[in-house]
């Protein structure tokens, strides 16, 4: 088991892996609004073996985002092998295995959370990648299968045994999908096992300062991963830094912020996807942006419209000087 210094430092706030959402251009958003630690968009392990080149592309990252790990999922012991090998060779600071994804396209393959209903597998799996690469290798994944399959804590040490550098778990099951609450009592439970000595990440409900403040007293975990909650909100990973650390809020941020947030996400974009596609891509964050603002809907009909750079720059500014 190779360490990971970065989980050593004071309560890291890490990005949590989100398909068509942690991109390059929204991991440089949230980079420099405090997250600590970014992972890339999870990727097929049999993509990636067959070298397919949209799976590929996704190994991309720059300097400027470590720490950061590549995230790979799959069912199949060599592909699994085989991608984690191609995933090293671009050096990451470490390789994720995604053993928690819920989707049905996903588990329906055996990957994702669909492992645990296979748990030697899981870690048959688990422990070749281990081997196969020079790199800390973590794993991210659910409390279990459903409400009567819950075997996490032994997980935990079972993955450690194997050589994980690091564990993540989301407090729900994958019958729960993403609905109803995270249960931190089970990942409470695997932080305070006595034999389990390796660091805990936190991952579930975890939406404001609040809320990131009573996980992490109430676990005792090392790190905090942040999903949904950063999406259209990049600057919460600042706000819960400066909370956890003060325990004072910062102000809110203005319209005309999120306004010029909203623009560098998509000129980033552009400048990775080129022009048509990162528009069409960035159609998907505009209600995330401006949620709770007043008389947004007729705006974003007008950016669902829009096909150039500069056109989304008038309708924001427009919308800006109106509100």
């Amino acid at each position: 088991m190779t360490a990971l210094p970065f989980l050593t430092e004071k309560t890291p706030l890490i990005l949590a892996p989100m398909e068509d959402i942690t991109d390059v251009s929204f991991r440089k958003i949230c980079k420099e609004r405090g997250a600590d630690v970014l992972y890339t968009e999870f990727i097929s392990s049999d993509a990636l073996s067959r070298h397919v080149e949209k799976s590929k592309s996704k190994l991309d990252f720059s300097e400027s985002e470590r720490p950061l790990a590549i995230q790979i999922f799959g069912a199949n012991l060599d592909a699994m092998v085989e991608a984690a090998k191609i995933a090293a060779n671009y050096n990451p600071d470490f390789i994720d295995i995604n053993w928690g994804c819920p989707v049905k396209k996903i588990v329906q393959k055996g990957a994702g959370s669909a492992i645990l209903r296979d748990i030697p597998k899981m870690i048959k799996i688990t422990e070749a990648v281990v081997k196969a690469v020079n790199l800390p290798v973590t794993v991210k994944t659910r409390l279990g299968w459903d409400e009567s399959h819950k075997p996490i804590v032994d997980v935990a040490l079972r993955l450690q045994d194997v050589g994980i550098a690091a564990l993540c778990i989301h407090g729900r099951t994958r019958s729960q999908m993403y609905s109803g609450k995270a249960d931190w009592s089970l990942i409470r439970d695997v932080k305070q096992h006595p034999q389990v000595n390796i660091p805990i990440i936190g991952n579930g409900d975890i939406t404001d300062e609040i809320s990131a403040q009573k996980r992490l007293q109430e676990s005792g975990v090392d790190a905090l991963m942040i999903g949904r909650a950063a999406i259209g909100n990049p600057w919460i990973f600042q706000k819960i830094k400066h909370y956890l650390e003060t325990e004072e809020f910062l102000p809110e941020i203005s319209l005309k912020e999120k306004i010029e947030i909203c623009l560098l996400h998509l000129e980033l974009s552009i400048k990775e996807k080129g022009e048509r596609r990162a528009i069409l891509e960035m159609r998907k964050h505009y209600s995330s942006y401006f949620k709770s603002i007043s008389n947004f809907k007729q705006t974003k009909i007008q950016l669902m419209e829009s096909i150039s750079f500069d056109e989304i720059s008038e309708v924001l500014e427009e919308y800006n000087s109106v509100c």
